[in-house]
């Protein structure tokens, strides 16, 4: 899936999804279709375009600073951008019912599941009709278990493995439920593979 090379020559290419768009629950085949070709390989083709500007930019000596970073601080987004997406539609394609090991292990970070999912649910509502991202995530600095709020593909908490992963930019549902948004979010609950989180917790 990705091809060799450094951080100069890399291209990346697209993970194909892992399920049948067709399977999902509340969550139709072409909302599913369109976000995985439009928004995430997107993101890829502009992240492969940027590395090659990058590398011209970097060997052009008439190249301000300023300029050099503008293309840095898009490469940062767009990495972002193919990082989170992918995260996400791996954590798709379940049936969303949680084991027994892992509601134990969330529950012992929250008090109980369900204050987890309260939490995690009423930071996605809290994005609706806006844009960002919900993620579950391990800080191995302070070996804490936490759900945060992220405002784009470039605010993840530092040193912070994504354990599941939602999606709140409007193209994640628009064409479903329009900006019903609460509706998204008991859809994406619906098709959580808890076998993908178990595997990164």
């Amino acid at each position: 899936m990705k091809s060799s090379g450094g951080a100069f020559d890399y291209q990346h290419s697209p993970v194909p999804l892992k399920f049948d768009p067709k399977r999902l629950t509340g969550l139709s085949e072409r909302l599913i279709q369109s976000h995985w070709e439009n928004n995430y390989g997107g993101a890829v083709t502009a992240l492969n375009t940027l590395r090659a500007r990058l590398s011209q930019a970097l060997n052009d000596k008439n190249t301000p600073a300023y300029v050099y970073n503008g293309l840095k601080r898009e490469q940062l987004m767009r990495t972002g951008s193919v990082v989170l997406h992918e995260l996400y539609f791996e954590n798709l394609g379940g049936d969303g019912k949680a084991s027994a090991e892992s509601r134990t292990k969330i529950a012992a970070a929250f008090e109980s599941f369900d204050a987890w999912e309260t939490e995690f649910r009423k930071i996605g509502q809290g994005l609706g009709g806006g844009s960002g991202w919900v993620v579950l995530g391990f800080n191995q600095q302070l070996q804490l278990l936490e759900n945060y709020w992220m405002a784009d593909h470039t605010t993840h908490p530092a040193y912070t493995r994504p354990i599941l992963v939602m999606d709140m930019y409007e193209h994640a549902y628009q064409m479903d439920y329009g900006a019903a948004a609460a509706k998204y979010i008991d859809a994406f609950f619906a098709n959580i593979n808890w076998d993908a989180i178990a595997a990164r917790m």
